[in-house]
């Protein structure tokens, strides 16, 4: 939806906006580190906090834990990558720590959570790179995030809370002889993203709400285009319903699978049947699949 039909709909993915994130992005967009071929997410946290009705305990109200939470993860890997789709995804995952043993009500019928809470997941990208996800929620007592990009000359690390960003630029290696002592040090640097404090007191992820926000205001005051597409939004959810189904199926998942699924044109049952940890409920394709009914209608109101 463009600026021609005076609204905007803006998917709201806030992990672009933190600011270690934002200054990692422009090292990666400047072409700094090179031709890029690898970029690894790690998310080290705490278990996810009750919510509403417990509506975050189960995967057939969020799609599960690689798409409620994950679609974040994967559309910044995509924004990395500067819009590359996924191609094929590997997970795997399962729920090892948390939630077992607890029991809610749901309708009347007693019900345990079955949403994972560790994975790897690995995802091949049509410009020939490659993502890889690494969580734990179970880990530590803090939302801790890292994010490595790796180019054809260097590589950029982002790290939040500390909202540290660390370039290094390797030098020509020797057949024979490694690098001499402190020779990483030599050529590696480090800068702090300033966050003001009161974003800080105001919530998690270092003021990325309140920069996308900006963002959003911005664009509709302006006339400008959405940053973050619906097109975005689906490519995320579908990345995290193909995790979920990796696992729930243990094999490789292709992305042409997902988006037939999506688009219509596939088997209606595929990933959408099950529950249990990481069953790949037919929420979140369902939801990506509203939004692209969307995309073929006429405008929309303006979200966030």
């Amino acid at each position: 939806m463009g600026p021609e039909t005076g609204r905007i709909f803006w998917v709201g993915m806030e992990y672009r906006y933190m600011p270690p994130i934002a200054r990692l992005l422009e090292h990666v967009d400047n072409g700094e580190i090179g031709k890029l071929h690898m970029v690894h997410i790690r998310e080290h946290r705490f278990p996810f906090l009750l919510k509403v009705g417990n509506w975050n305990r189960f995967s057939e109200n969020t799609g599960g834990t690689l798409v409620e939470k994950c679609c974040h993860f994967w559309d910044l890997m995509r924004r990395i990558l500067q819009g590359a789709k996924a191609v094929r995804v590997y997970a795997t995952g399962g729920m090892d720590v948390n939630h077992i043993g607890e029991t809610y009500e749901v309708n009347g019928v007693k019900k345990r959570p079955d949403i994972i809470d560790n994975a790897f997941v690995s995802i091949d990208f049509d410009n020939g790179a490659r993502g890889c996800l690494d969580l734990c929620m179970f880990a530590e007592d803090r939302q801790h995030e890292e994010v490595h990009v790796v180019g054809s000359k260097g590589k950029v690390h982002a790290e939040a809370p500390a909202c540290v960003v660390t370039m290094h630029m390797p030098q020509p290696a020797s057949s024979r002889v490694p690098p001499a002592k402190g020779q990483y040090e030599q050529h590696t640097t480090s800068e702090n993203t300033e966050v003001p404090q009161a974003l800080l007191e105001a919530g998690h992820h270092e003021g990325a709400t309140f920069y996308e926000l900006e963002a959003f205001v911005n664009a509709v005051q302006s006339g400008g285009s959405a940053v973050v597409t619906i097109e975005d939004g689906i490519e995320a959810v579908a990345m995290g319903v193909a995790a979920e189904l990796s696992i729930k199926e243990k094999r490789v998942v292709d992305m042409q699978e997902v988006m037939a699924l999506i688009d219509g044109t596939g088997p209606a049952s595929a990933g959408a049947a099950g529950s249990g940890p990481a069953s790949a409920s037919a929420t979140g394709s369902e939801a990506a699949e509203e939004h692209a009914a969307k995309r073929h209608k006429g405008p929309v109101p303006s979200k966030l």
